[in-house]
């Protein structure tokens, strides 16, 4: 499987219902593993983004449908980036011309 950080960034209603969102962190849980993906890692984070995730999922179209369910509640906005492990890296390394 593919593996993506996603940056996340709290909207207003997001904030509002701080409170709420464990629950909906896990809700989110169930749905990645309901479209065959993992939410690996979550961490609340200071700086420029209020969290970043680390997932696992079978291709780019399964991240995106769960970005666009996700970001349709309204709570957050999200940027995804797909990420190469280092097996990987080496892989597309080798392959230059």
């Amino acid at each position: 499987m593919a593996t993506y950080i996603t940056l996340i960034h709290y909207t207003q209603q997001g904030i509002q219902n701080i409170k709420d969102s464990p629950a909906r962190l896990d809700a989110a849980k169930k749905a990645f593993q309901a479209m065959g993906a993992e939410l690996k890692q979550w961490f609340l984070v200071m700086g420029q983004y209020d969290a970043v995730a680390i997932s696992e999922a079978p291709d780019d179209a399964t991240v995106a449908k769960l970005s666009l369910a996700i970001g349709a509640l309204g709570n957050l906005r999200t940027e995804t980036l797909r990420a190469f492990t280092e097996d990987e890296y080496r892989k597309i390394i080798a392959a230059l011309p």
